[in-house]
Formats: C-alpha cells, sequence, structure tokens
C-alpha cells in the first residue's frame, strides 16, 4: 500500500478499550509493551532491594557506596531519555525498544558479577540507561488508541509497566536468598546469579518484543523524522524556555560527578580535582553545542514563520517537567531508599526470639507498598484525567496530594539520640509496636496513590501537548524524573532520612506553583478519533503493513 493509499479508518470510537479482548490488536500491544515496561523497571531497581545482602556479602562495600551507585543508577537516564526520545521519532518505538533491552542485558550481568566498587559503578552508570525504556511504550501507546482513551491506556501501561520495581522489591530478596541460596545451595553467590538472570531474561525479551507488536494499525502511517533534532519551538519566547529548561538535563550530572569526587577508595578520592573540574568542562561544551544546534534547527524554522497549526504552548511542557521532577523523580528517590529505611527505621522491632522482626526480606515487602499501588493508582490517574472536565485540574489535585503525602511520611520516625556511620541523625519510629508499622505502611501507600496518580495524569497530557514530537516532549519531560531522582538522591545522601520526607514535600509545593501558572488545558483533550499530522520538519511516513 502506498501512502496516497493508506487511509484513516473513518472512525476509531469502537468504545472504551477492555483490557482482556485480546483479539484486538491494540490491547495485545498494550500488554506487550507493559510488559517489557516492567521487565526494564525490575532490572533497573534490582540493587534496592539487595543493597544490605550484598553490603553483608562485601566487605569492602561500605554504607555511602551504596548511596553513590544509587544515584549512578538514575543519572545516565537523564541523557538517555532524551536521545531514545528523538530516536523513536527517528526509527520507532518497536525497533528502539527492542534494541534498548538487548543491549542493556550486558551492563546488568557485568554488574552481577562485578568484584570492585569501579566496576559496580561504571556498570550501574550504563544500566541506568535502561529506565529510558519508559519513553519508547509512551509513543508507541499513543500510536495505539485515540485521545479520548489515551489517559487510561497510558496510565495501564506506566501503572502495571512501573510495578517492576515493587516486584523487584517484594521477589528478590526471596529468589536470591531462599531459592537460589538455600533451595539450589548457592550461598554468598545467591545474589550475584539472581542479578544476572534478570539481565538475561531481559535480553530474550527484547528479541522476542520485535516480532510481537507493530509500530502502528493498519490504516495509520508511522511518521517518522528524517534525522533526530532538537525539539522545535514555534516562539522566541518558547526557544528561550526551551534552552533555559536545558540546563538542568546536564547540571544534575554535574552534581552526580561532584558527589563521587567525595568517594574514596582504597583511600584515593575516585575523582580528583583536575578529574572534576574536566568532567565539568566537558558538560559546559555539550550544553554549548546543543544550544548551537537547537539555534540552527530553530533559527531558521522561526524565521520562515510559523503556520497556526503547528504551534504549541511551552510553558505546559515546562510545566510538565517539573510535576515530572516531582512525582517520578521522588518515586525513583523513595524506592531507592525505601527498604534501607524501614529496616534500619524499625530495627528495634523484635520478634519473640529476640531476632529482628523488619529482616532485609520483610522491608522490601514493607517498601514495597509505595511501588505496589502503581497497579491501580497510575491507571486510576490516567483515567479520572479521561474523565475529569478538566485535566490540569486533575493534575493539580494529585499534585498537592504529593505534598500532603510526603509531609505525613516525614512522621513515620522522628530523630534519635546518636548519629550513624555517615555522621547523619539517626531516626527510630515515631511510636513503638506492631500497630505504627502497620500505621507507617498507610501512610506510604496514602503518599504513594497521588506520586502515582500523579504521573498518570503527567502523561495523559503529554501526548496532546504536541502530537508531532510526542517522543521528544515524552523524552524531556521523563528525563526531568530522572533530574529529580538524582538530586534528591544526592540530597539523601547529605541528610537524614526524616529530613529527606520533608524536603521531597517542598518539592512538590514548588511543582504545584508552577504547574498553576503555567500549565494550559490541552487543546482537543477529549477528542474519540485519532488526528494523524505530519510533522514541520517533512518527515518520512512509512505505511505500516
Amino acid at each position: 500500500m502506498t501512502d496516497t493509499e493508506s487511509k484513516k479508518p473513518a472512525s476509531q470510537d469502537e468504545g472504551a478499550p477492555k483490557l482482556l479482548d485480546f483479539e484486538k490488536e491494540s490491547i495485545r500491544v498494550l500488554h506487550f509493551t507493559w510488559i517489557a515496561f516492567f521487565m526494564t523497571f525490575y532490572v533497573w531497581f534490582n540493587l534496592a532491594p539487595m543493597s544490605t545482602t550484598m553490603r553483608g556479602d562485601l566487605d569492602w562495600l561500605t554504607k555511602e557506596h551504596v548511596k553513590i551507585l544509587l544515584i549512578c543508577n538514575v543519572a545516565l537516564t537523564i541523557p538517555a531519555r532524551i536521545i531514545v526520545g528523538a530516536l523513536i521519532d527517528r526509527l520507532g518505538a518497536r525497533i528502539v525498544f527492542t534494541g534498548l533491552m538487548i543491549v542493556m542485558s550486558i551492563p546488568a550481568v557485568v554488574f552481577a558479577f562485578a568484584d570492585s566498587f569501579t566496576q559496580m559503578m561504571i556498570s550501574r552508570l550504563a544500566l541506568g540507561s535502561v529506565g529510558a525504556g519508559f519513553v519508547i511504550g509512551i509513543k508507541m501507546v499513543a500510536q495505539w488508541f485515540p485521545p479520548k482513551y489515551v489517559g487510561r491506556a497510558e496510565g495501564f501501561y506506566a501503572g502495571w509497566g512501573n510495578f517492576g520495581s515493587a516486584f523487584a522489591a517484594m521477589t528478590l530478596p526471596w529468589f536470591a536468598l531462599t531459592v537460589l541460596g538455600n533451595w539450589f545451595d548457592m550461598g554468598d553467590d545467591a545474589w550475584r546469579w539472581a542479578m544476572a538472570i534478570n539481565g538475561l531474561v531481559l535480553g530474550v525479551y527484547g528479541v522476542m518484543y520485535y516480532f510481537l507488536v507493530r509500530d502502528v494499525p493498519d490504516g495509520r502511517t508511522l511518521t517518522k523524522t528524517k534525522k533526530a533534532t532538537p525539539m522545535l519551538c514555534t516562539s522566541y519566547k518558547d526557544l528561550v524556555q526551551y534552552l533555559i529548561w536545558s540546563i538542568p538535563l546536564v547540571g544534575a550530572l554535574g552534581v552526580l560527578a561532584w558527589r563521587i569526587s567525595n568517594v574514596k577508595v582504597d583511600g584515593d578520592y575516585i575523582i580528583s580535582d583536575t578529574g572534576l573540574y574536566t568532567i565539568y568542562a566537558i558538560l559546559a561544551l555539550v550544553y554549548v553545542g546543543h544550544v548551537a544546534k537547537t539555534l540552527n534547527v530553530n533559527l531558521p524554522y522561526l524565521r520562515a514563520g510559523v503556520p497556526e497549526d503547528e504551534k504549541y504552548h511551552f510553558g505546559s511542557v515546562a510545566a510538565l517537567n517539573s510535576t515530572y521532577f516531582a512525582n517520578f523523580g521522588a518515586e525513583l528517590a523513595v524506592v531507592s531508599m525505601l527498604p534501607a529505611f524501614f529496616e534500619a527505621t524499625f530495627e528495634p522491632l523484635r520478634s519473640g526470639d529476640g531476632s529482628p522482626l523488619v529482616t532485609a526480606t520483610v522491608a522490601g515487602l514493607v517498601a514495597s507498598s509505595f511501588a505496589f499501588v502503581n497497579l491501580v493508582a497510575r491507571p486510576l490517574g490516567g483515567y479520572l484525567s479521561d474523565l475529569a472536565s478538566s485535566r490540569k485540574r486533575t493534575m493539580l489535585i494529585y499534585i498537592g496530594g504529593i505534598v500532603v503525602g510526603f509531609f505525613l511520611m516525614g512522621f513515620i520516625a522522628k530523630w534519635g539520640t546518636g548519629v550513624d556511620d555517615d555522621g547523619l541523625r539517626n531516626v527510630v519510629p515515631m511510636f513503638g509496636g506492631v500497630t505504627w508499622l502497620v500505621i507507617a505502611v498507610v501512610i506510604t501507600i496514602f503518599a504513594s496513590i497521588f506520586v502515582q496518580g500523579a504521573e498518570g495524569a503527567t502523561f495523559a497530557i503529554i501526548p496532546m501537548v504536541n502530537k508531532r514530537m510526542t517522543g521528544q516532549i515524552a523524552g524531556m519531560a521523563g528525563a526531568y524524573g530522572n533530574v529529580g531522582a538524582v538530586i534528591y538522591l544526592v540530597i539523601f545522601s547529605l541528610v537524614d532520612s526524616r529530613t529527606f520526607f520533608f524536603i521531597l514535600s517542598a518539592g512538590a509545593a514548588v511543582s504545584f506553583l508552577i504547574t498553576w501558572l503555567m500549565l494550559e488545558e490541552p487543546k482537543d483533550a477529549f477528542a474519540a478519533d485519532f488526528d494523524d499530522e505530519v510533522t514541520p520538519a517533512e518527515p518520512e511516513r512509512t505505511t505500516n503493513g
């Protein structure tokens, strides 16, 4: 079929999608895609639930080392999401998702068998790129569901895929310690084999995904840009905003480099002063190059005059960047520290024989409550965004809930009288007994409902800001989630956990203000039909079939 013969179906509104209607290809694509996302998140977050086990096995691995590894785990996802966002628009979601899963299986296995902190740090930095898988699925799902239903479809995809982090916390300690360690008698190497198996399964599914899905339905065309370029802005004011909002994408990596430079390995700082300033210089050059390329693409486009139907509001992109910083950035940080937080905070709780009640396995299960509600909360956020008369109002309600939720989490513990190995104030349960542990879980779930609901509401709006550049906008917002994670985890490495929750609450309050001032209600936000458009960059168009 040629492009001229390609026709859009008269109507795509055949009723709300039924998630078990596997006869529809759109539903099959949705399920295959959330499974891919789930697997990337399982591998991405296999460190946090195993961190205490790793420290017990490796006498050279310190608590500070683990904190640095957690920061490294989310750092390179920032540029990865920007690059992947552009590649999606250039190559299509299927090829990019397949390639990402196959390539990322390599550092996953390398990390599992690393025998030095340097090897762990480098492989974990590389593995952080697997977090870019999220934005690929956003593009894929948007191509299979019309605007009227895209919120709930994206919410289901993101919620069930995001559950991978919770499932890792729930199952990995048990799989490593009980199944491999006890049943298969692998001893101290059980955690290594558990992580390696994660990586291998990811690579296998990457191959399978290529043959399981298509990029677009019959009758639609896959719009591809001729080359990956910076985001097109439709006014000079938006261009300035875009360049300003691009600074943190590079700056967060500078913050990471600064934090790593304070870590010693075998008595020597891992990054010297000269090395640190060299990294700063490289990052500055990267940003200058980004500015030059952005101006080279945008200035001729703006001088030629932007047609009205191609204009969009960049302030909405900026607002959604801030919401994802405050919700997904916070989630990445919290799921990275929560297992150790519960294990350390509730360490005074003892069973009848005097052994700790909250073991690593129990702490992982308790902490998984934060991410577990992804199964419902994130799809609900997208669903409510579809149903409400205003997607902006829905977004603001969720962000307000995050402010309250994290503020309450700050009262799970109180400051103790001593300090820990890092010189930070100890925290102990606000109240004693198992009852308070249960209440702490309820508070955690309450906060999580708003955090993940806000994520669903965010990506119910993103595909509508500019349909021509969904990949790039999703990539930038997704990268801001990782900027938030890096900044928050760096802060976490410097403050006690109670203070950390209060800082998360304050960050959400700032996002609420930005969203209230800058986010515009998207046009045609509840249309029942697809709207195929041509990109302003004269894209290649490839007919599916």
